[in-house]
Parts: C-alpha cells; structure tokens; sequence
C-alpha cells in the first residue's frame, strides 16, 4: 500500500515503536473501563459465566460487534481469552500508530515531519483528552482502543479523498463504537460543508454524512433527571460544563486556538490536509461547546446529558497532537535531527511515572498469570481459580476507589457474578436509565460491606439469595468460612 507520492508504508518501524510505546505506557487487564467491556467478551466465549446481573456490562456489549469479534477470536485461536485481550490490545496500539502515521502523511510532505508527528504521539499516547474522562489511549482494552485508530483511518481517507476506504473505516467504527461514530459523522458533516463551501464536494462524502443520521440514540425527553438516575448521572461531573476549571477551559479552548493559527499559517511543508484538517476541528469542536452549554443551561436536559458533546476533544486533542508533532518537526527539527528526541524523550519520561503513579501497587505490564504482584488483584484470581463459575459474590460497592485496587474491576478479573457497585455500574447507568433503581439499590445493599457484621450478612443473604460469597478487605468476619485469608484479603462463604 501506498500514501501519497512515493511513500510505502513504515510497517516495521512502526511494528518496532509498538512495542517501546507498548513498555513506555503499560498494559493492565480488567481495570477502569475494561470492567464493563471484558465480562461480555468473557459471557459470549464461556456462556456458563456470569449467570447474574448480566445487564450491567451486556447493556453495552449488545450494541456493538467488539464483544463477539474477540470472542470469537479466542474461540477460533483456542487462545485463552486473557491472551486474546493482550493480543488485540497490542494490535490496537499497532493500529492507532498506524493511523496516526497516515493521517500525518496526508498533512505533511517531508518524512522528518511526519515521523516528528507519530513519536510525540507515542510519547504522550496516554495523556488525557482535557476533561472529557477520556485518555488519548487507555493502557487497557475497550471497544475505544479500536474505534479511536479507525477514526484516525477514516480521517486519513477522507483527507487523501479515498472515499471508499473512509466508508470502511466509517461503517468499522459504528459496529465497534456506536456512540464514538456519531462524532465521526460530525466530523464528516463539517468536512463535506468545507468542501461544499469551495465547491470540491465529492459525491461519496454527502452518503457517509447521510448513512450515520440514525445512529443518534433515540429515548430521549424533555425532564429532569431525578431518583437514582439522578445521582448516577451527576456524579460524572464532567458531563456539565458549569463543574469545568478554568484550566480544564485552557485544555478545551488553547487546543483551538493552535488550530486556528496552523489553518491561517500557510505552513511549509505541509500538504492540503494540514490546512483543512486545522481549520475542521475549529467548528466541530466550537459546535461541540455550543451543545454541552445548551444541555448545561437547565435540568430539563439532564437527559441529553449522556451524548456528551464534548468528546469530541478526544479526537480534537489527538489531532493537535499529531498536527503540533509534524510541525515541530518540520520546522524545529530542520537540520537538527536531535531536537525531536530533545522533545519526544523527556515527554515520554514523564509520562512513564504518570503511568507508575497510576496503577503503584501494580506491575507495568500485567502478563495473563494465575496470580499477581498485586494483592487485590491476586484475591480476585484465586477467586476464579477456587469458587464455582455459578458463584454470586458481593464485594463493597465503593471498592473501585480503596487504596491497592488500582482501579481493577472485580468482574473482569474474578470471572463471577456480583451485585452493581457503585463507581463503575454507575457508569452504566448513566447512559442506561432503566437500571437506576436496580443499581441503587445493590450498591446500597454491599455499602461498607468491609465492616459487616453476621447480622448485616443475614440482612444481605434474605435481600439477596443469589449471593453466596463476598471478599472482604480486611480481617474475615467472626464465625465464617473464608478459604481465603491472605494480603489483607478474606473470601468468605455466607451459605
């Protein structure tokens, strides 16, 4: 495959970069995000899993084709599917270096530039997209780890004007990430209206506009958000504008205005692309501001809250960064081959503590093993190793957030049922109203479970039959079986 004039493809450098981007930022399985993601990957290749309360990570997986794609990868591979996930997760981070390079090769001529634009991307890859909840990439897999490279790949079609290739990454992106590819069909809108405005228009790009029109979701009215909802809502405080800083602002407005000077700078050394690419994030992102504002301005649009307008500065951010890199290069760089590594080398420093500091109790990659360095995360293997797939656990419903988890979700990693916990179900329920009360009341049911004592396990055992296990952080409770009493950690039986 070529791009652009004389230009092959740098499969093995990049293959290469993979690998150091792979070690500079870490890999971990089952933590933030993956929690919601992996049990439905892990329920479709072992269906005898997860036998309860399936609708707080299946509400997702029933959208999108991510689920069944790396199930049936580990089904067809007989690979276990801890395996499968590093795989796919290695080939995404391949993807997303991939797809960062071409769009850099459709804005930029020299390859110094475009090299320039790809390493600053991967020293930064797991910066934050300002206050959107989102990273540039996650050091984890999600239906986000594919969706985001196969925007960047459509972005690269649509801006060499290989509509045919852009409509393949369009129609990719919706099966995997239904929600992200509304973005992407924004993007598109505002590109074909440039294009309109000079009187370029091509005849497939009107067809990618209009053949994503209905994916936005439906279900929504006028009202405010109240009872459950309400509170799971709210607690994802970047969703409202009003709770921004003012240096979260900074992270959102400086990104535009850097754009705006490369659209008006009439650059050297770069191409076409450059130019439009600047100047179509400034509309998508300020119409994307506009709308957050409006759904801010009053309760009676809590419930367009969860299109969250504003991550389109997730892409925004990613093509600054690309665009930023290219230009350091073309320009800084220009003779002075060390000045890229004078910038990629120290960004990339910093971002390996940030990833330390991160997950601390954790070790940098986390191979698929039967146990770990990791004490909470260990408890959760023993658990998958030594309980009954059927088994319905409760652990407490704050426990996402407790010092040592590093953020690692018991469902993913444990392979067993449990009650909704707060955090991470309250995502889900964010964008899934109908299990508000369900979620509120699990989650108030296994508050401060740590701290039980038998009559609140009794309490718990007649709300709930199903639960037949809980861990415990902490000493095991007085009078009960717990096989597991180790690092801080107790796995008890309650019937």
């Amino acid at each position: 495959m070529r791009v652009g004039p004389n230009t092959r493809l740098p499969i093995l450098r990049l293959a290469a970069l993979t690998v150091v981007a792979f070690f500079l930022h870490g890999y971990h399985l089952g933590v933030e995000d993956a929690e919601i993601y992996l049990p439905a990957v892990k329920k479709i290749a072992h269906p005898s899993l997860y036998p309860y309360a399936t609708e707080f990570f299946l509400a997702h997986g029933h959208l999108s084709l991510f689920s069944p794609l790396l199930a049936g990868t580990a089904i067809l591979t007989h690979l276990p599917v801890d395996w499968t996930i590093l795989a796919w997760y290695v080939a995404s981070l391949f993807g997303m270096l991939l797809s960062g390079w071409l769009v850099a090769a459709a804005c930029f001529e020299s390859s110094r530039a475009r090299w320039s634009a790809v390493l600053i991307m991967t020293a930064v890859l797991t910066m934050p997209a300002t206050n959107t909840g989102l990273l540039l990439m996650d050091p984890y897999l999600t239906a986000r780890s594919l969706s985001t490279p196969l925007t960047l790949f459509t972005l690269a079609g649509l801006l060499e004007r290989k509509y045919a290739l852009a409509a393949v990454g369009v129609l990719l992106t919706a099966v995997i990430h239904p929600q992200m590819v509304v973005y992407l069909a924004f993007l598109i809108g505002v590109l074909w209206l440039m294009g309109r405005a000079k009187r370029e228009a091509q005849k497939p790009e009107p067809m990618l506009v209009g053949s994503f029109v209905g994916l936005l979701p439906g279900g929504f009215h006028l009202a405010p958000a109240s009872g459950p909802y309400r509170e799971a809502l709210y607690s994802r405080d970047y969703f409202f504008l009003y709770n921004w800083s003012w240096y979260h602002w900074v992270g959102m407005l400086a990104p535009l205005a850097i754009l705006a000077w490369f659209w008006k700078g009439n650059l050297r050394g770069t191409r076409a692309g450059f130019a439009r690419l600047s100047f179509a994030m400034i509309p998508f992102g300020l119409l994307s501001i506009a709308a957050a504002a409006l759904i801010s301005s009053t309760p009676s649009l809590d419930m367009f809250a969860r299109l969250q307008p504003l991550r389109t500065f997730h892409l925004i951010t990613i093509v600054l960064v690309l665009l930023l890199g290219g230009v350091i290069g073309e320009f800084a760089a220009k003779g002075r081959p060390w000045v890229i590594a004078a910038v990629a080398i120290p960004l990339a420093v910093g971002m390996f503590f940030v990833a330390r500091e991160t997950y601390p109790n954790s070790p940098q990659i986390e191979w698929p093993s039967t146990t770990s360095t990791n004490a909470w995360v260990n408890t959760l293997l023993w658990v998958r190793e030594n309980t009954p797939q059927d088994a319905v656990f409760a652990v407490d419903s704050r426990y996402f957030l407790q010092p040592g988890i590093d953020a690692h979700g018991f469902r993913a990693i444990s392979e067993r049922s449990a009650l909704a916990t707060y955090y991470k179900d309250g995502g889900v329920v964010s964008l899934f109203p109908d299990l508000a009360e369900e979620w509120k009341q699990m989650s108030n049911a296994t508050y401060g479970l740590d701290h039980f004592q038998a009559q609140d396990f009794a309490r718990l055992q007649i709300e709930y039959p199903a639960v037949s296990w809980v861990v415990v952080h902490g000493p095991p409770p007085l009078g009960m079986n717990c096989p597991y009493d180790r690092q801080g950690y107790a796995v008890c039986r309650i019937s």
